[in-house]
C-alpha cells in the first residue's frame, strides 16, 4: 500500500536530511559550475557576515556572555541546517554550496572556541582537542584534493555537530556541568569521526593506485 505521508516517508527523511544513502548530488561534484546565486548559498553569505558580528558582541559582553552574541550564534549555527533543507527542498545544490557550507561550519565552531577559550567558559584541554581536530580535518581535505579523493560525511561527524555547537551556545548562556559535557561528548565523536574520514581516504587512494597499476601497460 503506498505511503500516506505528505511527501511519502522516503521523500521526507530525504528533505529532513535524515536519508543520506543517495549519492551526492551532481551539481556539486568536481567539476560543475560554481554556480553561487542560490537561495541556499545567501544563507551562507549571511551567516559568514555573522560570524564577525558575534565576535565583536561576545568580546564586548565583558565576560563572554550576553543574550545577543548567544542567539547570533545560535542563528548561525541552525543556518547550517537551513541552508541544506532550503538545497533539497528547492533542488538548488552548487558546487560553491558544497564547499562553502563546511568551511563556515568550522569558522562557526572556531569562532564559539575562540570566546570560550578567552573567557574560560568551557574546558580548555576540550577547546583544544577541538581545534586540533578542526586542523586534522583541513590536513584531511587537503590530502583528498591532492590525490583527487572526495569524502563523505559520517554519521559520527555528523552528529557531532549538535553536541559541539549546544555545548558551546549554552556555555554562552550559563555556567555548569551541562555545556561542558556537550562539548566533550562531540568532540570525541568527531574524533571518532576524524579517524574513520583518514581510513576512507587512505582506502581510496589505494584503490586508485591499484587501478591505475592494474591498466598501465
Amino acid at each position: 500500500m503506498a505511503s500516506r505521508a505528505p511527501f511519502g516517508r522516503g521523500r521526507a527523511r530525504r528533505l529532513f536530511g535524515l536519508d543520506r544513502s543517495g549519492p551526492p548530488p551532481r551539481q556539486t561534484q568536481a567539476g560543475e559550475p560554481l554556480n553561487p546565486w542560490t537561495l541556499p548559498n545567501l544563507v551562507g553569505y549571511l551567516r559568514l557576515a555573522g560570524l564577525p558580528v558575534f565576535l565583536w558582541l561576545a568580546f564586548e559582553s565583558g565576560d563572554g556572555r550576553s543574550a545577543a552574541s548567544a542567539t547570533l550564534f545560535w542563528l548561525i549555527a541552525a543556518g547550517d541546517y537551513l541552508d541544506g533543507f532550503l538545497a533539497r527542498v528547492t533542488g538548488q545544490y552548487s558546487r560553491l554550496g558544497a564547499m562553502l557550507d563546511p568551511l563556515i561550519d568550522r569558522l562557526t565552531i572556531l569562532s564559539g572556541a575562540v570566546v570560550c577559550w578567552h573567557f574560560e567558559l568551557l574546558p580548555r584541554w576540550a577547546l583544544a582537542l577541538l581545534v586540533a581536530r578542526e586542523l586534522a580535518m583541513l590536513a584531511l581535505a587537503q590530502y583528498g584534493l591532492r590525490h583527487g579523493v572526495q569524502l563523505a560525511v559520517n554519521w559520527p561527524g555528523r552528529i557531532s555537530v549538535f553536541p559541539i555547537m549546544g555545548g558551546i551556545f549554552f556555555a554562552l548562556v550559563f555556567a555548569g556541568w551541562v555545556p561542558a559535557a556537550l562539548l566533550i561528548v562531540g568532540v570525541a565523536l568527531a574524533i571518532v569521526a576524524t579517524v574513520l574520514y583518514a581510513q576512507t581516504g587512505v582506502r581510496q587512494v589505494r584503490a586508485q593506485r591499484a587501478q591505475a597499476a592494474a591498466q598501465s601497460p
